[in-house]
């Protein structure tokens, strides 16, 4: 082994070892000295991997091997100051034993994550954050690249705030071979996309969602489809409704045009620079700019060994897993079932979940609890977790009602709401009576029960809807509190999927299969629950899949007929 005059490592003759910053399933990364150029540089060591592991994966030595290559040559060819820039890779000889070394610039700044640890971003911070690393995105989507797992743990800061891009690992090149088995899941599941999920790639538009996550958890501190499980993470960003931003200002608007499952519908790079600039715009023109979140309690002080962290790593916030680029990787997942796209607008109808699911939100900050899916749980609460709960509750509250006046306000072309009649539901919609009352409204306002999807929630029920017989063009639609609303366009029929008439499923029958559902899943007291009918992914017949959760984060669903004949039991 070559050792310099201080007799450390040498690599390559010329990068001298100093200290690992970090390690994780790729190998460490350390901080070293280019002793021919006298500066300092950061070093990812591509170690292969344990024996056993290597075993039970044969030819996985020689993936990790090319896909470092292959990240090394994707960052070289971005030239960009929101782009961590490569210097040098270091490749073993032909046929030799080794593995290589990357040689980057050390950004001298902590991660995002681990900058969130300490709250959320000032919104000035957070827009800024957003128009630089959309311009690293833009830069890396020009040159054919997709990064794939956009991430605050892949954020790293300069000492004067700028953002940089990092760990292009998963990346794909244009015209490149994939280096990924086929049928897992690649990326980190709070931050992919959904159509990823689905197995849909090369689309740009999957890497602008997940800025819009890391946005989102940025502005709000909380990331708001995160679940106790991984795979009930990817469920969620299949299926699950995202509460309206409570916190984000003119970035809020921004970010539910982004969040939306149709990737033909979300703002391509250029139209998204236009709206954030636009946001940044209208915050410094509002009253109290610039303090668009909540003052944290102390900046983070950036880390003197660069941005890869400590090699002892604290527990992961709620905004997703790792404290450093290197020092947490994602395990391949099984790809999720696919439900059709969800509510391009959320609207008010979700000011309910904001409300009630404030205290399940607190309690996702690293206090050594799980959290639960949507509802809050009972219970108990005092000391800084009551404070901050009953903040979030009233904070939700009061913006959630904010936002119903502004939909009620704005002018429509569509159809009236319905009014709350005596006979409108009363308690959870789970009930065959209920859904059915919420149907009748549902047709009272479109003239028709046959849907494209239905998902009821024990507060409200979500539909989407053709806007009229034959139409190719599909509505969202919600009901809530007796009233039946229009919420936005919501895409198009896709081609070969049957359209469903809600009024002929056997709801009688769902009771029944609520209570099979708990014995299926062993979810005695679940504290989350919802019914999703639509065309079943593999065979496109209409079905019925409940979906139930506890606190402990058990739970998953159950594949059903629209007789409630149970046909697969699916648990997380």
């Amino acid at each position: 082994m070559d050792t310099g005059e201080s007799g450390r490592r040498l690599i390559d003759g010329r990068f001298e070892l100093v200290a690992p910053l970090g390690s994780g399933g790729m190998g460490t990364v350390w901080r070293a000295r280019d002793i021919a150029l006298h500066r300092e540089v950061a070093l990812k060591e591509v170690r292969p991997p344990d024996p056993a592991t290597a075993a039970a994966q044969p030819g996985l030595t020689d993936q990790l091997r090319e896909r470092a290559v292959r990240e090394a040559r994707a960052l070289a060819r971005l030239a960009h100051p929101h782009v961590v820039t490569i210097h040098h890779i270091v490749e073993p000889a032909e046929g030799a034993d080794g593995h290589p070394w990357i040689v980057m610039e050390l950004v001298r700044g902590g991660s995002l994550h681990d900058r969130l640890a300490s709250g959320p971003l000032p919104l000035a911070e957070v827009l800024r954050l957003g128009l630089d690393l959309l311009s690293a995105l833009r830069a890396a989507h020009a040159e054919g690249i997709l990064h794939r797992d956009v991430k605050p743990a892949n954020v790293l800061l300069r000492p004067d705030g700028s953002a940089v891009l990092t760990d292009f690992g998963i990346a794909a090149l244009h015209g490149s071979t994939g280096l990924t088995a086929t049928g897992v899941l690649i990326g980190s599941p709070e931050y992919i996309a959904p159509e990823r999920v689905r197995g849909e790639e090369g689309l740009a538009a999957s890497d602008l969602w997940s800025l819009g996550m890391l946005l989102y958890v940025a502005a709000e501190g909380v990331h708001p489809l995160r679940r106790a499980t991984s795979l009930a993470t990817v469920v969620a960003v299949l299926d699950d409704p995202i509460p309206v931003p409570v916190r984000s200002g003119p970035l809020g608007s921004v970010l539910e045009r982004l969040l939306v499952r149709d990737p033909a519908a979300r703002p391509d790079g250029a139209r998204l620079e236009r709206l954030l600039r636009d946001a940044s715009t209208a915050l410094g023109a509002g009253p109290g700019a610039g303090s668009g979140a909540a003052p944290v309690a102390g900046p983070a002080v950036p880390a003197p060994y660069g941005q890869y962290g400590p090699p002892t790593l604290p527990a992961p916030p709620p905004f997703g897993p790792g404290p450093s680029p290197y020092a947490v990787t994602t395990a391949p997942l099984p790809l999720a079932p696919a439900p059709r796209r969800r509510p391009a607008l959320i609207g008010a109808a979700l000011a309910a979940v904001l409300a009630a699911g404030a205290v399940g939100l607190v309690q996702w900050l690293p206090d050594g609890t799980a959290g639960s899916r949507d509802d809050a749980k009972g219970g108990s609460i005092t000391g800084p977790t009551a404070t901050a709960t009953a903040t979030a509750t009233a904070t939700a509250t009061a913006t959630a009602t904010a936002t119903a006046t502004t939909v009620a306000a704005a002018p429509s072309t569509g159809p009236k709401p319905n009014t709350p009649k005596a006979g409108a539901a009363r308690g959870s919609l789970l009930t065959p009576e209920n859904i059915r009352i919420a149907l009748e409204a549902f047709k009272q306002q479109t003239g028709t029960t046959t849907f494209v999807d239905l998902k009821v929630y024990d507060g409200y029920v979500l539909a989407s809807i053709p806007t009229g017989p034959g139409a190719e063009t599909v509505d969202a639609w919600q009901y809530r509190d007796g009233a039946a609303k229009r919420t936005g366009p919501d895409g198009t029929v896709k081609d070969g999927e049957p359209l469903i008439d809600m009024a002929a499923v056997d709801w009688d029958a769902l009771p029944g299969l609520l209570e099979q559902s708990k014995k299926d899943l062993g979810v005695p007291n679940p504290t989350s629950r919802y019914v999703i009918v639509e065309p079943w992914m593999m065979d496109q017949v209409p079905c019925m899949r409940p979906y139930l959760s506890d606190e402990y984060g058990r739970g998953g669903y159950v594949l059903a007929g629209i007789d409630g004949k149970v046909k697969k039991v699916v648990p997380s």
